[in-house]
């Protein structure tokens, strides 16, 4: 019957056992979610190998400003942010690891949780066995010891349960069977049920040590969805910067074709007047140069950018041989758009909203609460312990119950006066320097949460003029531009300010479009260094422009 059982509950398949280790985990992980805002409800760690391509719009036109690239892109899937943001999340591998992560803080609480349950455990031996004995029979003769053959056959159940503020209650069933199968054949039968009820009174009282296990595994979970959370806000405003520095560098490519464009037909124009003498060959030779230097700007600019996206398509977990194009639009729509909130409010909002601020609070509590603990298990250990069993034995019947009649107790202080408290010291003393370090985490972290705000304030202002200065800039050159092509056409241009006219221009709108992009992301950054950016379930955000601190 015991083997019977045992090898059933053993032989539950290992799928048997992943999926009951989903469901709790996933149970936790709901349970504990309401406590964390913006955590993903769909939470799951099964992941999909294909980024479903396929769905997404093909390109059917070819950008000639990509030279004898510009054909690898027809056929290409066109991808807006919103498409990025929602493959990364299904298919990246950072993205994949921190849910496992998270996952596997789940199981930790799990087991936490289980230890403060009804534990049961079965077993069961057999075991054949040869030894020597004395026969009483021939003790007069020479042949008085002979062996003795026996199968000695034993099963037990037993169950341990930690109760919270009560105590460790331990209790098992046994039973055994000895069955001499040479010399005397008889059976010995015995079994006992038997129980022990343990309580610290003292050092550890109440299991303060094993509760505190299971507080700060409660506890740690909260941290850990606190720091996914944290993580998805940061992956997205990741996904996004490298998304618009992509488009950036085909921006780059753009202009850097258009200068070359331009930079070869002055260069064509000044040879027709250097034929007419209008020109010097000086002049004719700056020119020409430019456009050699124009055309090299731009292979490099192409070089740049198909680097840029294949980084890109590695970090959102794509294949580098996926054939994807960014759409353009997505730099279009961009503007300046600025936050109506100040400076000191929005750090008071940080430090009030921010996750990982909130973990570095709570771990200063985690250690104000472990120095008690050490505190405690400096005093002696004094424990109530209580034994009760009943038990019986007997021969030749194959088995028996234990009888009342036949009953053993016992209960008792089992104290330890602890003379030798030198680890328990240490360990105290460390718990107090450890929360002091907690005190200083929370100063640093709270600074470091007001040089964050602050540093975005910066980059958001500094964005925003640089914008406006290239927008003046573009225009400048634009007119230098002109004059400089009007005046090319009547031979009276000199070759240089020609060139530095066109390379203005090209810097300019550079400036211009990389401005627009640091902006964005800096507005971006910045509500998610306050702590208030919300992402959707496809890792889109939902951006706002007013915050308050409460």
């Amino acid at each position: 019957m015991w083997l019977a059982a045992s090898l059933l509950l053993g032989g539950c398949s290992a799928k048997y056992y992943q999926k009951s280790a989903d469901r709790e985990a996933y149970r936790i992980i709901r349970s504990k979610s309401g406590a964390v805002t913006n955590m993903d409800p769909a939470f799951t760690i099964e992941q999909t190998n294909s980024p479903g391509l396929d769905l997404l719009p093909a390109t059917t036109n070819a950008a000639d400003f990509l030279g004898a690239d510009a054909e690898r892109e027809r056929g290409a899937r066109r991808m807006s942010l919103e498409d990025a943001l929602r493959i990364a999340t299904q298919i990246s591998r950072r993205y994949q690891s921190e849910k496992e992560k998270l996952y596997l803080g789940a199981l930790e609480l799990a087991l936490a949780r289980h230890r403060f349950t009804p534990i049961f455990n079965a077993a069961a031996s057999s075991k054949y066995g040869v030894n020597t004995v004395l026969d009483e029979s021939q003790v007069h003769t020479s042949d008085h010891v002979v062996e003795q053959h026996g199968l000695t056959t034993g099963a037990g159940l037993g169950g341990s349960w930690l109760m919270r503020d009560v105590g460790r209650l331990t209790a098992a069933i046994t039973t055994d069977f000895v069955r001499f199968v040479s010399a005397d054949r008889s059976l010995v039968t015995s079994s006992r049920v038997g129980g022990t009820f343990t309580r610290p009174l003292l050092q550890n009282a109440g299991f303060k040590r094993e509760m505190e296990s299971l507080t700060q595994a409660e506890r740690d979970m909260v941290y850990e969805l606190r720091d996914f959370v944290r993580f998805r806000k940061d992956f997205s405003v990741q996904v996004a910067t490298e998304y618009y520095g992509v488009l950036g560098r085909r921006d780059a490519v753009r202009n850097s074709f258009l200068n070359l464009e331009s930079s070869r037909k002055n260069a064509e124009r000044s040879r027709a007047l250097a034929q007419e003498g209008r020109i010097t060959q000086s002049d004719l030779g700056r020119l020409e140069q430019q456009a050699l230097s124009a055309e090299n700007s731009w292979v490099s600019a192409v070089r740049a950018y198909k680097q840029q996206l294949d980084d890109f398509k590695v970090s959102i977990g794509l294949s580098v041989d996926e054939r994807i194009v960014l759409q353009d639009q997505e730099l279009e729509a961009l503007q300046i758009l600025e936050p109506r909130i100040g400076l000191e409010e929005a750090i008071e909002v940080a430090l009030r909203a921010r996750l990982d601020y909130l973990n570095v609070e709570a771990r200063l509590a985690d250690a104000g609460r472990r120095v008690g603990l050490q505190a405690n298990l400096l005093k002696p250990r004094v424990d109530l312990q209580a034994d009760a069993a009943i038990q019986n034995s007997t021969l030749g019947s194959a088995f028996v119950l234990p009888k009342p009649e036949y009953y053993a107790w016992s209960a008792g202080l089992d104290v330890d006066l602890g003379l030798d408290r030198m680890a328990e010291r240490n360990a105290y003393r460390a718990a107090l320097i450890a929360r002091h370090r907690a005190e200083r985490d929370v100063a640093q972290a709270e600074d470091d949460i007001k040089l964050q705000v602050r540093d975005s304030w910066r980059t958001l202002d500094q964005a925003r003029r640089s914008f406006e200065i290239s927008e003046i800039g573009v225009k400048l050159a634009e007119r230098r531009v002109e004059e400089q092509d009007l005046l090319a056409e009547l031979g009276r241009a000199k070759a240089q300010d020609q060139v530095d006219a066109q390379n203005a221009l090209i810097d300019s709108k550079n400036q211009r479009t990389q401005a627009l992009v640091t902006h964005t992301i800096a507005r971006v950054q910045f509500w998610n260094r306050l702590g208030i950016l919300y992402i959707k379930d496809n890792g889109q955000w939902e951006e706002t422009r007013d915050a308050k601190a409460e």
